[in-house]
């Protein structure tokens, strides 16, 4: 068994059936709110972004396409706790236009089109890289793919399935390892590992469920 699969398999242990609840909370929410909050979510804290969203949500009251018409500086207010507000709103306001004059507000194609296919015709929405779509894929298309964040990139490193940060050789060397089915599930538990464990930061090894295997942490025993 690879490093991967260990260490998912001891993370499901500990943390399987609460992950397993917050997925399904995930894959019932609007897509447009998905992609909002994945918006929001870049490179800030989770509260600030949980913050950002609320206070978008209550503005519209959950109506995405009001936000083609209201005044921009209203959107920036809203969402200053996510940090670079500005970028965001532009980025939000850009994105729900092109949705809803695309494709009148519907994003079901999503699950209808095959995963190449999908993820072709995500990326070309304003502002979506790779992870953006591939949460899309995982979360509202139930979709088998692995979106990539920082923290999965950094224990991706760390465990030796890469030596630097390119996002689609990480996701496609690690979805080796992961069981068919299981990859929006493999991509939450590792991001919880990540903040708790696995830190960018002074990650704490002692507590890792595979420190008498993991690379990284044979390396910090020996300095």
């Amino acid at each position: 068994m690879g490093l991967l699969a260990l260490l998912l398999e001891e993370l499901e242990k500990t943390w399987g059936e609460e992950v397993r609840r917050i997925l399904d909370d995930i894959r019932r929410r609007d897509p447009i709110e998905i992609l909002i909050r994945t918006v929001l979510s870049q490179n800030t804290s989770d509260k600030n972004a949980e913050k950002a969203f609320f206070n978008l949500k209550e503005m519209v009251k959950g109506r995405y396409e009001k936000l083609m018409d209201i005044d921009p500086t209203l959107i920036e207010e809203a969402i200053k706790p996510a940090g670079i507000y500005r970028i965001r709103a532009q980025r939000i306001i850009s994105l729900v236009r092109t949705i809803y004059e695309r494709y009148g507000g519907d994003l079901s194609w999503i699950k209808k089109l095959s995963l190449k296919h999908a993820r072709r015709e995500l990326l070309n929405l304003p502002g979506i890289g790779y992870k953006t779509a591939d949460i899309m894929l995982a979360f509202y298309g139930g979709k088998d793919i692995l979106p990539v964040d920082t923290h999965i990139s950094r224990i991706a490193i760390r465990l030796g399935y890469a030596n630097k940060r390119n996002y689609e050789a990480i996701r496609i060397n690690l979805e080796k390892e992961i069981e068919r089915g299981k990859k929006a599930l493999a991509h939450l538990l590792l991001i919880r590992f990540g903040r708790t464990i696995c830190k960018s930061r002074r990650p704490l090894c002692s507590k890792c469920p595979i420190k008498k295997r993991c690379p990284y942490a044979l390396r910090q025993e020996v300095t």
